[in-house]
């Protein structure tokens, strides 16, 4: 390695991979003779990261093995360098995707079972594209539906090494906040890019704010008939027996 330190080497192999090297991959930069052990590298990248501190880089270990990143506290400046706007995420997917992280495997009849309403086709399909969410097997009963599960692209987006990293559903805080701070839109939402194909068209199957919708009409439909009840004539016979006998009124 010459002059050159293993810090340095790892340093802009990681710039250069653009993605998460793991420490094999690490080690296949070098020749056999020089080839580093696992321990040796770990030194190497503890004192690169160490280096990072304060600055606006940070080394970050992910279930896809190590990377260099810019530090989420800068994201709303470095965010500015893409004019596209960032894709927007409903509601519904959000929750979708939440049942799949704590409950996998978890086929598509269970996640509905849950919510309380169907899942889109689209919301299974962009999770699938996004290669956030996988088929990993089928459940063994009639049908055999597919049982859904996260994959390591899940976790490389999230900031996780693994799932035990996921925060208990006690740490869990409002879903309103999440959607704000991950930049999810309500489930009724329509993406302003209709043209963008990361974007969800939530408009496709019946949800929660759909369900909420039909029931209000409904009940402002049996407010109108009970009060037209009310007006109508009554049959005379029928509206004798309504009257309170007359001792009553004594």
């Amino acid at each position: 390695m010459s002059d050159l330190s293993l810090k340095h080497i790892l340093e802009a192999a990681l710039l250069a991979a653009g993605r998460p090297l793991t420490l094999e991959q690490m080690q296949n930069l070098f020749s056999e003779v020089e080839r580093p052990d696992k321990t040796e590298l770990r030194d190497a990248l503890k004192e690169l990261d160490a280096d990072y501190s304060g600055r606006g880089l940070e080394l970050r270990e992910v279930a896809s093995g190590f990377r260099i990143q810019v530090r989420q506290q800068l994201e709303p400046w470095v965010s500015r360098l893409w004019e596209e706007r960032a894709p927007k995420y409903s509601r519904a997917l959000l929750e979708t995707l939440a049942l799949v992280a704590y409950r996998q495997p978890i086929t598509r009849g269970e996640i509905e079972d849950v919510r309380g309403v169907s899942v889109s086709t689209t919301i299974m399909k962009t999770l699938q594209e996004r290669e956030w969410v996988r088929v990993v097997g089928h459940r063994d009963v009639p049908g055999r539906p597919a049982m859904y599960g996260t994959t390591r692209e899940f976790l490389d987006y999230f900031n996780l090494k693994s799932l035990d990293e996921l925060p208990t559903l006690a740490e869990l805080r409002d879903i309103d906040s999440i959607n704000a701070e991950l930049n999810f839109s309500d489930a009724g939402t329509v993406p302003d890019e209709l043209g963008d194909p990361s974007a969800i068209d939530v408009t496709a199957t019946p949800d929660d704010t759909d369900i909420q919708a039909s029931a209000a009409v409904a009940w402002e439909e049996d407010e109108a008939q009970a009060a037209a009840d009310d007006t109508a004539p009554r049959d005379p016979a029928e509206q004798a027996s309504a009257e309170p006998p007359s001792e009553m009124l004594h």
